[in-house]
């Protein structure tokens, strides 16, 4: 039977809409189970932490449990590399952070390109470092540091989260732009360094504010300085590196990836959701706490910061000349 042409048209629309629409029902339905945050850090460091914080609010928005799972390893690349080769349905996501950018120039043996093959959700937050010493250490002020360390060369033990870490990366420049001479101890996660900065078996770190700020204001490591440009209001007092090393900027962002492929309605999803939760009082408030600064936007935003951070650290890594053990 040949179907008149208006008709055959109407079917044929019809049937050309029936990806969408699953697309759409798809999104609506999501998320149907628990879905798995991949952390690539150990607990407690301050990439955890804001996880935790943005699996909870997703959790109690979209009723299911987004359930942190801490991979740590490699400078998060084996959790990286578990996401990439996840099913690309949204039940499975990544903290995405500086060091992923860093990545893409430490390491040249990669099973996976970064930019390639992880969807950008959706930014969360950007924050800055401290630099941390046990008070042990017999100094108070950072040109007190650089004249202590230039006399102790090799006699120091900076703590990090791994090679390539935000902890790591911003010691590197400290030590390119001062010429000190500081011995590297990378852990696996800023929980464990810290840990371990706290009972004065390294005398130096530079730690997130989230995770290190209580123990500055309980007085048990001393700060020196913060790593943005200016001072943060959480700890007004504390002077920037800048004011002492013109031109020191460091600051560590995060945020959520998924693998390539996702579909964008979930991606759209949950970017929305995200960008509420940054909106929202508490959140902001939390993330003040820290000094912290919260960064909403599309998922075309988060991948733009990523692309030009990947290529700003890439330049810092090559003149360093680090390498991964």
């Amino acid at each position: 039977m040949k179907l008149p042409r208006r008709k055959f048209l109407h079917l044929a629309a019809g049937t050309a809409a029936l990806p969408i629409t699953a697309r759409i029902a798809l999104a609506l339905d999501y998320p149907a189970r628990p879905v798995r945050i991949i952390v690539g850090f150990a607990p407690a460091g301050g990439t955890d932490i804001i996880g935790r914080l943005v699996g909870q609010w997703l959790s109690e928005q979209l009723g299911q449990q987004f359930v942190i799972e801490n991979r740590p390893g490699a400078a998060s690349n084996i959790g990286t590399e578990m996401v990439v080769n996840a099913p690309p349905d949204g039940y499975t996501l990544l903290v995405a952070t500086f060091v992923n950018a860093v990545n893409a120039t430490l390491y040249d043996n990669l099973n996976f390109n970064f930019i390639r093959d992880i969807a950008p959700v959706a930014s969360i937050a950007r924050e800055p470092f401290a630099i941390e010493v046990h008070p042990s250490v017999p100094v108070k002020t950072v040109p007190e540091f650089i004249t202590y360390a230039k006399a102790n060369p090799g006699k120091i033990n900076m703590a990090s989260a791994g090679i390539g870490s935000g902890n790591h990366i911003a010691g590197e420049l400290f030590k390119m732009m001062t010429g000190v001479n500081l011995v590297h101890v990378p852990y696996r996660g800023a929980g464990p360094a810290l840990v371990d900065l706290l009972g004065g078996q390294v005398q130096v770190m530079f730690a997130s504010m989230s995770s290190s700020i209580e123990y500055v204001r309980a007085g048990k490591v001393r700060a020196l300085a913060v790593t943005i440009a200016t001072r943060t209001p959480v700890l007004p007092d504390l002077p920037t590196l800048a004011e002492f090393v013109p031109g020191y900027e460091f600051s560590f962002w995060t945020g959520i990836g998924a693998p390539r492929n996702t579909p964008a309605e979930i991606v759209d999803k949950l970017n929305t959701e995200i960008n509420a939760a940054l909106a929202e009082p508490k959140m902001k408030a939390r993330l003040a706490e820290w000094g912290a600064t919260a960064l909403p936007g599309s998922p075309a935003d988060f991948g733009k910061l990523i692309a030009v951070e990947t290529e700003k650290w890439g330049k810092v890594v090559e003149f360093t000349g680090a390498k991964p053990d």
